[in-house]
């Protein structure tokens, strides 16, 4: 399988899941906070954490690399969306949600990518 049908795979599994998650948590919680994009960015930087320390250090090949990293966690994970809905909390004045947001979403996301390499080190 060439390179860009294992990219091509992975999306295709990514970007349901990324928008599932965005239905679940607003049919959960509301639209009051991001839920969806915060859990769909997190999970994608576990993932990522896991993979491209697995592939770098472990058994995991480019192969994988490119179906998990860059296809799966490149649809699941939104950095347009995380931006967008920034700007409109801070356009609705809601700023203290705005900086918790962004506040959560960068400390979870390289918390996660650390714990995700340090599950690899372990696992490899």
């Amino acid at each position: 399988m060439t390179d860009w049908l294992l990219v091509l795979a992975g999306a295709l599994v990514g970007a349901p899941v990324r928008y599932l998650l965005g239905v679940d948590a607003k049919y959960r919680f509301g639209n009051t906070f991001p839920w969806g994009t915060l859990a769909a960015n997190a999970a994608a930087c576990l993932v990522l954490g896991f993979v491209s320390q697995g592939a770098t250090d472990g058994d995991l090949g480019t192969r994988v690399h490119l179906l998990l990293a860059t296809g799966f966690c490149g649809a699941l994970s939104t950095w347009s969306t995380f931006s967008y809905e920034l700007l409109t909390l801070t356009s609705a004045r809601r700023v203290a949600t705005a900086g918790s947001y962004l506040l959560v979403s960068l400390v979870a996301g390289v918390g996660l990518s650390f714990a995700g390499a340090a599950v690899a080190d372990a696992v490899f």
